[in-house]
């Protein structure tokens, strides 16, 4: 909706879909996630003990140290891709 020029900011994003500025920011900042990763998270390869929560916090831009990252990253390090 942004890209598409439907909404100019996430401000108004947010307010159109009824959550915090501060939440839609992080929930934004997923798109940041290395490919890897994000198919690891839908094809449920993380395990229960992942939470959303662990996957909002802050992480690595880049994909490589995103591999390194503790928290819920740390839980798919090693399964594929490099980790160096």
């Amino acid at each position: 909706m942004l890209k598409s020029g439907e909404f100019a900011t996430i401000a108004e994003l947010a307010e159109q879909e009824g959550i915090a500025t501060s939440y839609m920011t992080r929930i934004l900042r997923l798109t940041l996630l290395a490919p890897d990763l994000v198919e690891a998270i839908l094809d449920d390869k993380l395990g229960r003990e992942v939470t959303l929560a662990q996957v909002l916090e802050p992480f690595p831009l880049e994909w490589s140290l995103q591999q390194q990252a503790p928290a819920v990253l740390e839980s798919h390090k090693g399964r594929s891709g490099p980790t160096t």
